[in-house]
């Protein structure tokens, strides 16, 4: 990007349409079927599958006919992207060569056999290259390994940021509008409000409901106080209850968890929340704080110069020029847009649990990987790398909101004027505060079980709960139980 307004790619005019039309696809055709030469086909998620979509069609241009990327669009929620997946693996299916991934996936999706580890010539330099949170998700050692490998490429990667509103701290904590750095803080700012206004902003949304995101919140708060729901050398053992020291830290973070759910004027609908409720619930100005990806940033100054945010209002003059989709504005335009908006919403890094320990954020976003069941696994490599590599990444942060995995990228002058929160969402993507989900072949049955014992959040007592939570946990690795 340059200072000057241009028009957009027709490359990403395009992507639109073909999304459309592949969404309009079945969504499922029989498994096993062939495969055309020359054809690889990618299957993305809805959320990222129009920034795929323009760079496959990039990535068929510069091949020079050795391939014709062609994108299918699976759901949007993980669970029926993997379910998909799934099935296409174990039928065999041939004609799926490329897939973005869940970041979770990677440990059964390799014990499976499922996916082909990444060729040496396109795993060089990765991990240089890379930050390392996102290159650790991407990796793993199968018992015929001799060590861990990758098994695919990180194309963007996510990390939740704490939102919250400036001038109701100002307002009515009469202080300088500055986040709370810890969990007991924030309930303290939020419960303030609440005594000097119950109709205010007081709620602080997480994402709450029995799904995903529960279990995305509960491990960033263990982590942060210094526990793990697994033996991260020795993922057959839960590490819940297993020391005094892991006990004291699991019982920290069950605390905070009900807390959140319990404090006077928290929100009342904490069993349903997910990432939408409290992207609204922020929006309507229900709140004081707010957990969630980055993609709320622009929700919130596209929302807000339409006129759907009270609080916002100040960013109507801008409706016309944030709505031109043929000529966006570009990165130095946004500058004085962003300024006027966290002047009611801004960001700050994920909370602690004390100024002791370091806060730990869990690892979201995709990878990209070459199925075991392709007839074309070398074609499909150069796509993958094609599709994660450094130039691809920028238009993604750029154009799509998705954090970049490569590490230079943060340091480009672009970059870092259109997206004000870069320096908070790289720090947090450094090992010290990364909180990678258990890797286990056995997650998706942890994590079902980790969110079906957890909820409705915060209608349990947290010192009994402990031990209800290991207990559940142990049955999910030994696989023993009915998952709910």
């Amino acid at each position: 990007m340059t200072g000057r307004r241009r028009r957009r790619p027709l490359r990403t005019r395009l992507a639109v349409a073909a999304v459309a039309a592949a969404a309009v696809a079945p969504a499922l055709v029989a498994c096993g079927g062939g495969y055309t030469a020359g054809v690889l086909n990618v299957y993305a998620p809805a959320d990222g599958a129009g920034e795929i979509t323009t760079q496959a069609a990039l990535c068929t241009k510069n091949s020079g006919g050795a391939y014709e990327a062609k994108v299918t669009v699976l759901p949007k929620d993980a669970d029926g992207q993997r379910l998909q997946l799934a099935r296409r693996l174990a039928g065999n299916d041939k004609s799926l060569d490329v897939m973005a991934m869940d970041v979770v996936w990677t440990a059964e999706f390799a014990n499976a056999g499922w996916l082909v580890p990444v060729p040496d010539a396109h795993a060089a330099g990765v991990e240089q290259t890379n930050l390392a949170g996102p290159v650790e998700t991407a990796m793993w050692k199968r018992p015929d390994d001799e060590a861990a490998r990758l098994y695919a490429l990180p194309i963007w990667t996510n990390t939740q940021l704490l939102w919250f509103r400036p001038d109701v701290l100002t307002e009515y904590l009469g202080r300088k509008a500055k986040a709370a750095a810890t969990w007991d803080q924030m309930i303290a700012d939020a419960t303030a409000v609440y005594e000097k206004n119950k109709q205010g902003p007081t709620q602080i949304l997480v994402q709450g409901g029995q799904y995903e995101g529960l279990m995305v919140w509960f491990n960033s708060v263990l982590q942060s106080a210094g526990g793990n729901i697994l033996d991260p050398d020795d993922p057959s053992k839960q590490t819940l209850n297993d020391t005094p020291e892991h006990r004291a830290a699991t019982l920290k973070a069950l605390q905070i968890l009900k807390a959140v759910a319990t404090y006077p004027g928290a929100d009342p609908s904490i069993t349903n929340s997910n990432e939408g409720t409290a992207r609204d619930g922020m929006e309507k100005g229900q709140a004081l704080y707010e957990i969630n990806w980055p993609f709320v940033f622009k929700s919130a100054r596209d929302n807000g110069s339409a006129g759907a945010i009270d609080f916002l209002q100040a960013l109507t003059p801008y409706a016309d020029q944030l709505a031109d989709t043929e000529n966006p504005p570009t990165a130095k335009e946004l500058v004085p847009i962003n300024r006027i908006l966290r002047k009611s919403f801004d960001f700050a890094p994920y909370p602690g649990v004390s100024d002791a320990l370091p806060a730990k954020s869990t690892l979201g976003g995709l990878n990209i990987a070459v199925a075991s069941t392709s007839q074309q696994q070398d074609l499909a490599a150069d796509l993958a790398a094609c599709l994660t590599s450094r130039d691809a990444q920028r238009v993604y942060a750029l154009e799509g909101a998705l954090p970049p995995t490569v590490t230079a990228l943060y340091e480009e002058p672009d970059f870092q004027v259109a997206y004000p929160m870069g320096d908070d969402i790289r720090r947090q993507l450094e090992s010290e505060h990364v909180a990678p989900r258990p890797a286990t072949p056995q997650y998706q049955a942890v994590s079902t079980l980790v969110t079906a014992t957890l909820s409705p959040v915060g209608a349990w007592d947290p010192e009994t709960m402990v031990d209800t939570l290991a207990e559940q946990v142990q049955k999910a690795i030994d696989g023993e139980g009915i998952i709910p």
